[in-house]
């Protein structure tokens, strides 16, 4: 229902309710004033009717005296029988009789008094009923009644201080529905500005509640879908800006491939020329020759690392899925690693199950992520350890796990979420685009990353494929094979 419809609705309804109210406060009023009426006209009949027995009686009788008594609660004040001379032969005052009245100034019918009644209070106003009494065709006398109609203006006061007291409280009722009225229907608006406000500031996970069907929930509505638009455009420009950082990357490391890489192999040839040359001529210093040019070549092998690392963040990446066996991946990848594993007294650990399903994946890029993770553990480990590789399958979501664990110094907690961030390294050696590549190779087979790390207790990757990463079942055999047959030699990139 729309917010304008609401609000005719309530004024409406107000405007019904309080016309209810004084219809009905005013239909009790007029039946309280009618039936006083009723009562006094009733009582005065009563009066008059004692009156002209006492008059056309000779004897005399004290029964408007004693009916007085009962009528004064409706407003009979007194009662004169007075004869045509105007003397004052009976009354409900006993004082008066006797006492003249002019006939002249007797005004037949109800007339104001010009007198206050006998011990009545001044301020009350007097009325006075003067009947002439008839018998045939002779008038008799008079009846005079002195009459108090306060009671009936009683009635009229209480009428009107009730209607004004309805009108009162229908008033602060409304007063009372609007401020309620206006609280609901503001403290969304507000709660609205809010949430514009801290989209404005930048903050896009905000949620307006549409809450109901008028306006006010339509603007909600198009609020949240407005936020909607803007994540995806802050999404569209990310992957944006993503792109043309990764285009200008590209362009750079294939400078660098051509500038720095023909020199390093130039440099490696060269130093396994002169092992060659002077090896012969100077046998009592072989061995320091040897260390010499071995140091050497593990400082170019570095720094051709650091450029294939460079080259492979900034190149984008087409995935060549094969059926991989997972075990035999892992060997792979050990083995390309052994040497330097051993040279640290470091030792690897498998756990992987043996029916562990194969998987759908690059194996060529997945290696590379196995000896990056291997690489890490190995500078996380100064005095050697041991390294494990785990491998499970969620029964539940049948999603792949994939850990790589180690013992080694840690992440500090500050870091934990910057260690797959582009150039983020806490080494001097390092640029810092190991774990980078690695995340953006997970995330194009459709999988994500999770580091568990405390300082001095070791670290442990997890790598989660999806169930679509496991491949259907098939002979092992065949498995093994296609493993074998795309895996080629590839060189581990460092962190």
């Amino acid at each position: 229902m729309k917010l304008n419809t609401k609000l005719v609705m309530i004024m409406l309804t107000m405007l019904v309710v309080a016309t209810l109210i004084l219809f009905v406060l005013n239909q009790f009023s007029q039946n309280d004033l009618v039936q006083e009426i009723q009562e006094s006209s009733t009582v005065v009949s009563k009066a008059i009717q004692l009156s002209v027995e006492d008059l056309t009686s000779e004897e005399e009788s004290t029964r408007l005296s004693e009916y007085l008594s009962q009528a004064k609660n409706k407003g009979v004040n007194e009662i004169n029988i007075i004869n045509n001379e105007g003397e004052i032969i009976n009354s409900s005052d006993p004082a008066q009789v006797g006492k003249k009245r002019e006939i002249k100034k007797l005004e037949k019918g109800l007339k104001a008094s010009r007198r206050g009644g006998g011990g009545s209070s001044s301020s009350l106003k007097h009325y006075d009923l003067v009947v002439p009494v008839i018998v045939g065709d002779e008038q008799l006398g008079y009846v005079q009644i002195n009459l108090l109609l306060d009671n009936i203006r009683d009635i009229q006061h209480a009428n009107f201080v009730r209607r004004l007291s309805a009108t009162v409280l229908v008033f602060m009722g409304g007063m009372i529905l609007i401020i309620f009225l206006a609280r609901r229907y503001t403290s969304p608006i507000h709660r609205l500005a809010t949430g514009v406000n801290n989209v404005s500031a930048g903050d896009l996970s905000v949620t307006f509640e549409a809450e109901s069907g008028d306006e006010i929930g339509e603007l909600a509505e198009n609020l949240n879908e407005m936020v909607k638009k803007l994540k995806e455009k802050e999404q569209l420009e990310k992957r944006l800006y993503e792109a043309e950082h990764l285009s200008k990357v590209g362009q750079l490391a294939a400078g660098i491939a051509h500038e720095i890489r023909n020199p390093l192999n130039y440099i490696s040839l060269a130093i396994d020329h002169l092992k060659s040359e002077l090896l012969p001529t100077c046998p009592e210093k072989g061995g320091e020759l040897v260390a010499i040019a071995d140091n050497i070549k593990e400082e170019v092998r570095k720094a051709n690392y650091m450029v294939l690392n460079f080259m492979n963040y900034g190149r984008p990446l087409k995935l060549k899925l094969q059926r991989v066996s997972y075990p035999d991946l892992a060997d792979k990848a050990i083995h390309i690693m052994q040497d330097r594993l051993t040279e640290r007294n470091m030792q690897v650990v498998r756990e992987i199950p043996e029916d562990l399903p194969a998987m759908q994946i690059d194996p060529e890029l997945m290696r590379n992520c196995l000896c990056n993770f291997i690489s890490n553990s190995m500078q996380a480990m100064t005095d050697g350890g041991t390294i494990t590789l785990g491998a499970s399958v969620d029964p539940e979501t049948g999603e792949c796990r994939l850990s790589f664990s180690d013992n080694g110094v840690g992440i500090e907690e500050q870091d934990l979420e910057k260690v797959f961030q582009p150039y983020f390294t806490t080494r001097e050696a390092g640029i810092g685009l190991g774990l980078a590549i690695t995340e953006r190779i997970v995330k194009e087979h459709g999988g994500r990353i999770t580091v568990q790390s405390r300082k001095g207790e070791g670290t442990t990757f997890t790598v989660i494929l999806p169930a679509g990463a496991l491949a259907p079942a098939r002979s092992e055999q065949h498995g093994r094979q296609a493993s074998l047959a795309a895996a080629g030699p590839h060189q581990a990139a460092e962190n």
